[in-house]
Parts: C-alpha cells; sequence; structure tokens
C-alpha cells in the first residue's frame, strides 16, 4: 500500500507539471499582458547649478562669468585698498621703507644677538651704525658739490655759449635775432611763473615737514621691526583662522627671506656699479665724482631703469667739464657696467631666489611711477618678488606640523 501511494502521487505531481509546462507555451491573451509604461524624463541638474535655466546655459559661458564677477570684485576691492594706501601714503610710504632697511639690517642684528648681547641694544647699535653711515657719505657728498659747484657753473656757462655758438654756425644756421627770440622767451616763460615757483617754495616746507616726520617714522619703525619684528608676524598670524596659520606663517617666513636675499643682493650690485662708473669720473678727471657714484648707487636700487639714468647724468657732466670725448667714455663705462650688471651680476648674485622676468620687472616700475612716483619706483620691485614667493608657497601642498609643536587647547593660556 505505501508503493502504491508513493507512485499515485509521483503519477499527480508528473500530470500537474505536464500541464504547467502546456500553459506556458500558449500565447498570452491581451488581458494577461503587462505594458511598462515609459519613465518620466529625467532632468538634468548641473552641480553649480541653482536652476533648470542655468544647465541650458554652456559650461564655457557659465565659467566665464564666474570668472568675470569675481575679477571684479577683486577689481573694486584692489581700487578700495589703492585709494586708502593714497590717503594714508604719509604713512605707509616709511613704513615700507622700514620694511626694506630692516630685511637690509636683520643679519647685522641676529649675529649681535648671537654673541649674547639684549635684543634693544644689538638694534640700538646697528641703527647707530647705519646712521652714522648715511650721515658721513651726505656728508662727503654736499662738501664735494659745494666746492666745485663754482667750477661746474662756469663751464655750464660756456657750454651754453658754445651751443649758441653751433646754432648759428651748424646746420641749423639761426641768425642772432633768432638766438636772442629764443633766449628771451626762456627768460619770459621764468617771470610768467614766478607766483608758480614761489608756491612750489612755499609747498615745499610742507613737504620738508613731511619728509622730517617720515624719517622718524621709519627710524622707530626700523627699530621695532628689527626687535620685535617675529612677535609682530605671530601675532598678525593668530587672526587667522586656525587651518590657514601653518600655510601663512610658511609663506611670510619665504616671503621675508625673499626680501632680505632681494635687498642685500641690491646693495651689491650698487656698490659695484657705484664703484665702476666712479672709477673711471676718477680717471677722466670729471668733477664731482663721488656725489656721482652716489647717485649711481641710490639710482641702482630701482633695476633696469635707476642705474642709466643717474649714468646719464655723469655723462652730461662729463660732457659739459671735458667735452665729447671725455663724454662718450663715460658712456661707454657706463653701458659696460651695465651689462655687466645685467648678465653677470644679476643672475650670480640673485639666484633663483628672486629671478623676475625683465618685463614684470619693466611693467612693475611703470606702475609703480604712475601709482607713488620714485617711492613707487623703489617698492614696486621687491613687492613684486614677496608676492610672487609668498602666493608660491600658499599654491603648495599645506607644509607638515613640525614634530616640536605644542598644541594649546583653549582653556590653556597662551
Amino acid at each position: 500500500m505505501q508503493r502504491v501511494r508513493s507512485n499515485l502521487r509521483k503519477a499527480y505531481e508528473s500530470g500537474r507539471e505536464s500541464v504547467r509546462m502546456a500553459r506556458t507555451d500558449e500565447p498570452a491573451t491581451v488581458d494577461e499582458v503587462e505594458y511598462e509604461l515609459p519613465a518620466p524624463p529625467a532632468t538634468f541638474e548641473h552641480h553649480s547649478t541653482a536652476s533648470q535655466d542655468d544647465a541650458e546655459v554652456p559650461h564655457s559661458l557659465r565659467i566665464a562669468a564666474a570668472w568675470s564677477w569675481r575679477l571684479i570684485v577683486v577689481g573694486v576691492v584692489g581700487w578700495v585698498l589703492l585709494h586708502f594706501i593714497g590717503i594714508i601714503s604719509i604713512v605707509v610710504i616709511p613704513l615700507a621703507i622700514a620694511l626694506l632697511l630692516s630685511a637690509l639690517l636683520a643679519p647685522a642684528v641676529g649675529w649681535l644677538s648671537k654673541a649674547r648681547l639684549p635684543p634693544s641694544l644689538a638694534t640700538f647699535l646697528v641703527l647707530i651704525c647705519g646712521l652714522a653711515a648715511v650721515a658721513g657719505t651726505l656728508t662727503l657728498v654736499v662738501t664735494q658739490f659745494v666746492d666745485g659747484l663754482p667750477q661746474l657753473t662756469n663751464k655750464a656757462s660756456a657750454g651754453i655759449r658754445q651751443i649758441q655758438d653751433w646754432a648759428r654756425t651748424g646746420p641749423l644756421h639761426l641768425s642772432d635775432a633768432q638766438v636772442n627770440q629764443a633766449i628771451d622767451s626762456a627768460q619770459d616763460w621764468i617771470n610768467s611763473n614766478t607766483s608758480q615757483l614761489t608756491a612750489t617754495g612755499v609747498a615745499t616746507a610742507a613737504t620738508l615737514f613731511e619728509l622730517l616726520t617720515g624719517a622718524l617714522l621709519v627710524l622707530f619703525a626700523t627699530f621695532f621691526f628689527l626687535r620685535d619684528g617675529r612677535k609682530i608676524w605671530r601675532f598678525l598670524v593668530r587672526l587667522f583662522p586656525v587651518n590657514a596659520r601653518w600655510s601663512l606663517s610658511d609663506a611670510g617666513d619665504a616671503s621675508w627671506a625673499t626680501l632680505g636675499a632681494y635687498v642685500r643682493a641690491t646693495v651689491l650690485v650698487a656698490f659695484i656699479d657705484a664703484t665702476g662708473i666712479g672709477l673711471a669720473l676718477v680717471i677722466l678727471k670729471v668733477p664731482f665724482p663721488f656725489p656721482l657714484a652716489a647717485l649711481v648707487f641710490l639710482g641702482a636700487f630701482v633695476p633696469i631703469v635707476g642705474a642709466s639714468v643717474s649714468g646719464a647724468v655723469a655723462v652730461l657732466v662729463a660732457l659739459v667739464d671735458q667735452g665729447w670725448i671725455a663724454a662718450v667714455i663715460v658712456l661707454g663705462a657706463v653701458i659696460l657696467v651695465q651689462q655687466v650688471e645685467g648678465h653677470v651680476l644679476q643672475p650670480l648674485i640673485m639666484g633663483r631666489a628672486v629671478a623676475i622676468h625683465p618685463l614684470v620687472v619693466i611693467i612693475g616700475i611703470a606702475s609703480g611711477v604712475v601709482l607713488a612716483g620714485i617711492i613707487g619706483a623703489l617698492v614696486a620691485v621687491p613687492l613684486i618678488a614677496v608676492l610672487n614667493t609668498g602666493v608660491r608657497r600658499l599654491a603648495r601642498r599645506r607644509p607638515e606640523i613640525p614634530p616640536d609643536a605644542v598644541v594649546v587647547t583653549a582653556g590653556e593660556r597662551t
């Protein structure tokens, strides 16, 4: 009975399976067909768009618009900043000069501090020595200029008479009446502008007062920059968010090193330029060799342009005093010194730390002259060098935290 029952169950299950297979082979009726409705179209949303209309704008146009309004904001902020700096230029200019002097004198202060001198005493000694050197140089320049001025004035008058004779007998063939008319026109212009010259003299008194106050501010700022520069920079860095302090501190240290290298290299290059041109003036017995060399030294702080302009003054003095042959020789000496500076001294002394393309230097000097005159030309190139180093450091990967860094919690006092 067990066997019969199991056989019947197997037969029943096989029959049901055969019926199920037969039904699946038959075509499905209309009612049994399930139609899938088409899915609604997907809406495309770009991660940088806020609406469907923005998604229809080409990607390149969106990028251009984003750059445009950001550049406009940066330009407006820059214009406001420059306008504000122009208002307080009497304070900004001395601070900029103090920074340059601090970058120049910082190694001397560091050397004296390593000799276990107090920071205040080391800074005071360095400033006193610097002031003594500047005062001695100015005294020597003024003394030579006062002693040689009468002789140069007489030779300048003789040179003017030679120009008058050349105008009569040279290729211009001017008559005496035309020459006298030109002289009278110059005299009339001076007489008609006497009031303006007087007003300029009155304004010069205010300018001298501003120069005096600016010089005092330079001295005080230089002293405190040399003594407390590191503390001042740390205070400024703490004003920024914590995540940005390490990068900003690293960029600031690199920028300060670049500024120091630039100033020291510029002083060395200027000294070499002044020595070369000064020796040529001494050999040719041109008057005012030391004042002209000092002028070349100061002019060399404006790269490419400054030494050329100051050298042109030396050429004019040689032309008035010694004639055109001596002037040509001095001009050759100036060109030779400029070539040695541009192709040997600048690459060798400056190095890669402050390597800037000459086109950038020319544009920076021109912009500095337009914005702030001589001071702008003096500060433009070191400012570009510092910004170049700082931006490059900030664009790099975030520096690692030093292993000896101490993490201070909010509850602890620094």
